[in-house]
């Protein structure tokens, strides 16, 4: 028994190290040389304090700032620890009501803003912690933004313009706004 027990521990302590602990440490420090700033976490700073990350999204509700994507997660918005989404079908109930009542209350927001409101605008992504927005349902912000925070409008859509990520590699997804920076973006227009 001892002649077969011993070659199973070795290999199970040798793979253990191996995939438990060398290669996840090298892949760490591969990722750091290779990419920095993502395997950090993609952090934003603002006069040397950490205020975000470019990869979660955070919760704008003041009248001038743009606003993000509904957060799914409960009871505290993009809260990565509870990350998910919120498991309702298109065909539920309480689905159609939730986003009724975001319309209601971007209509509320802005009354002057009569177009159709951007899907990304009304429900959550899968992850509830997207940080981007379509350049669609950035648009749709501009006038309330302007408005709050006393500026032209065609300034803040050229700034919106200016933002506007495009697919990655060209193909991969969809244009997108990061709501953190763009509103970085827009105090830095004061």
């Amino acid at each position: 028994m001892n002649h077969q027990l011993r070659p199973a521990l070795v290999s199970f302590h040798g793979l253990s190290v191996l995939t438990g602990l060398a290669y996840p440490l090298a892949l760490t420090g591969l990722a750091r040389v290779l990419f920095p700033r993502q395997a950090r976490g993609s952090l934003i700073l603002k006069h040397g304090q950490v205020i975000g990350s470019s990869l979660i999204g955070q919760s704008f509700t003041a009248p001038g700032d743009f606003w993000g994507r509904p957060s799914a997660t409960q009871p505290v918005p993009y809260d990565g620890a509870a990350s998910g989404a919120s498991n309702l079908a298109p065909s539920a109930p309480a689905l159609a009501e939730a986003v009724r009542a975001r319309i209601a209350a971007l209509r509320a927001a802005d009354p002057s803003a009569t177009g159709p409101v951007p899907g990304d605008l009304v429900t959550a992504s899968g992850s509830g912690l997207d940080p981007d927005i379509s350049p669609a349902a950035a648009y749709f912000q501009v006038p309330r933004v302007a408005r709050a925070r006393g500026l032209d409008p065609a300034k803040v859509r050229a700034l919106v313009a200016r933002q506007v990520q495009d697919p990655q590699f060209g193909v991969l997804g969809e244009p997108r706004v990061n709501v953190l920076e763009l509103n970085l973006a827009l105090d830095a227009m004061r």
